[in-house]
């Protein structure tokens, strides 16, 4: 895991979060998403920099039109929201919750 990953997976993890069950590097289908959260159907992912490029955007788009034809909510956020504004990112779940 990523550094990141690590901070946000040290508040979703032993249901901190209204007592719901997060799995980290859950895969679906052919993606490995970085949260997972089965019971409302909800992927968290962290993006770092590479996620920015052109190609990368592409990437995410494909990967989330597949994901969310499966019924799935995806949350995206960036690395630094996560080191900045840790509590901007956990209210923002909590409110999707």
């Amino acid at each position: 895991m990523t550094d990141a990953e690590k901070r946000l997976w040290s508040r979703l993890r032993r249901k901190q979060l209204k007592g719901l069950s997060f799995y980290r590097q859950k895969i679906i289908g052919k993606y490995i998403v970085d949260f997972y959260c089965p019971k409302t159907n909800l992927v968290i992912e962290l993006d770092g920099g590479q996620h920015y490029s052109e190609h990368g955007k592409a990437k995410d788009g494909i990967r989330d039109a597949t994901l969310t034809g499966m019924g799935i909510k995806i949350l995206r956020f960036s690395d630094r929201d996560v080191f900045e504004n840790i509590n901007g990112v956990m209210t923002e779940i909590w409110c999707w919750l």
